[in-house]
């Protein structure tokens, strides 16, 4: 697919690897290509979609810094999707951080968001609102029903 824009993910030498992982991840995802400078050399550049979102990885050939000011953020439809994609992300080595933010084995940070998330963070009773946040605050993972009961008023 060619695109106009695409988000550039920078690897010292596993950007292929990164690739085919991610696309393994997420649903409807595509691993579309490998740019190589000889036919069965490493891969330079590789071109996918994650769920239709354009994204190339690059080997650069040296350590990239990474921080949180970078991620990919994946809504999932309830706590039986975060839950599969969260362990999936950390499997082989990734590492939690807070609030459903991760960061995979190849050190790029992800957020894992069911999507009434933010509905609750948006809703007109603020007051509610407020404590669903607060609740999320403190926690890893998110657990969407403790966040709910906590939008709802009620004490666990």
């Amino acid at each position: 697919m060619n695109l106009k824009v695409r988000t550039c993910l920078g690897f010292k030498d596993q950007a292929e690897d990164a690739a085919r992982f991610y696309v393994s991840v997420i649903p409807d995802s595509v691993f579309e290509g490998a740019f190589r400078r000889e036919p069965n050399g490493p891969a330079i550049l590789v071109s996918f979609t994650l769920a239709g979102a354009p994204y190339q990885a690059l080997n650069v050939g040296r350590e990239m810094i990474r921080n949180e000011a970078f991620s990919i953020s994946v809504m999932t439809k309830d706590q039986r999707e975060t839950d599969e994609l969260w362990e999936k992300l950390l499997a082989n080595g990734g590492s939690e951080i807070q609030c459903s933010w991760l960061k995979d084995r190849f050190g790029i940070c992800w957020q894992i968001v069911p999507e009434a998330l933010p509905r609750m963070f948006m809703d007109e009773d603020r007051a509610a609102a407020e404590r669903a946040f607060q609740a999320m605050l403190g926690m890893v993972k998110i657990d969407l029903a403790k966040v709910e009961a906590a939008f709802r008023g009620a004490s666990d």
